[in-house]
């Protein structure tokens, strides 16, 4: 199972698209290889830490990703149904991946050779992009659950379940820095 998880500002993405389980750890449930992928995402140096006064215009989705297929074609997938993930070696040997949630290619506009080429540069391919280096990748897709909660929600739902265990006295802000 993969789970993935933006914050955002309103429309503006403050963290990564954080994939916390690793691909390559898919069938494991080693709580070691997810606290690394959490630890990797939570320092992206391409993204600057949260503020505090950025909190109430915090948002937090959580993408659950399910029902992965490796398929054969490159074009074996539906455009806003399915997310996919693509594995490539690069012009210079290496093995490289990158991913896209369903969302993404139809909030782009994209058709499936757009979102290909475009997920390949986000892999970090230079070369010129061919059919025939298209026709090597290999392709899972997948489908996805996405849940977003903002801040304040998430502040009234702990409120909420605090006064339903009992506790007649109001929690004290949670404090994310301490």
């Amino acid at each position: 199972m993969f789970i993935f998880v933006e914050f955002m500002i309103y429309a503006k993405l403050l963290s990564l698209e954080t994939e916390i389980l690793s691909p390559q750890n898919r069938n494991s449930k080693s709580k070691s290889s997810c606290k690394l992928s959490c630890a990797r995402a939570l320092k992206d140096s391409r993204f600057p830490p949260m503020t505090r006064d950025e909190l109430p215009r915090l948002f937090c989705s959580v993408s659950l990703l399910t029902n992965f297929e490796d398929v054969c074609d490159y074009m074996d997938w539906e455009v806003g149904v399915h997310g996919i993930r693509i594995e490539f070696i690069n012009e210079k040997g290496s093995k490289r991946t990158a991913t896209y949630l369903p969302e993404v290619a139809k909030e782009q506009g994209w058709d499936h050779i757009q979102t290909i080429d475009s997920l390949l540069r986000k892999g970090g391919y230079k070369a010129p992009i061919t059919n025939e280096f298209r026709k090597t990748i290999k392709l899972t897709r997948y489908r996805s659950e996405k849940m977003t909660m903002s801040y304040t929600e998430y502040l009234a739902h702990r409120q909420h379940h605090h006064f339903q265990n009992g506790i007649g006295h109001p929690l004290p802000p949670y404090n994310h820095y301490s």
